[in-house]
């Protein structure tokens, strides 16, 4: 179990943003990497917060990364390997078709729900 705690803050314009907080106090300074593809990409940020044993971390996403489909990222401890979050850009056609998949599911459940509803409705009239 990694001794450090990464939570995302935000994606802004194409910098993937969280606090990075060491659970213990000897921990030190984290050596990190993000991969995308087990490619290993070259910079991210820490910054200590002020706040003890906390860093914000910035990933600036590469934009020749960014195409259709899917992309994962993954932000790893170097010294352990293990990984400690991962992000997802998804664009282009793959949205689309997923969008519409979503929509016509939540359609279909709506429906059902409708005519149990409507069942019940009639049941204890």
């Amino acid at each position: 179990m990694s001794v450090f705690e990464l939570s995302k803050t935000r994606l802004f314009e194409g910098v993937w943003e969280g606090v990075l907080t060491a659970k213990d106090l000897d921990a030190g300074r984290p050596d990190l990497g993000v991969t995308h593809l087990e490619k290993l990409l070259g910079t991210l940020h820490l910054k200590e917060t002020g706040e003890p044993n906390q860093w914000s971390l910035r990933v600036p996403i590469p934009v020749e990364l960014v195409e259709n489909g899917a992309q994962t990222f993954l932000i790893f401890d170097k010294e352990t390997g293990e990984t400690l979050d991962s992000f997802t850009i998804i664009a282009g056609d793959a949205v689309t078709d997923d969008i519409r998949a979503e929509v016509a599911l939540l359609r279909a459940e709506l429906d059902m729900v409708k005519r149990a509803f409507r069942r019940h409705y009639v049941e204890t009239a």
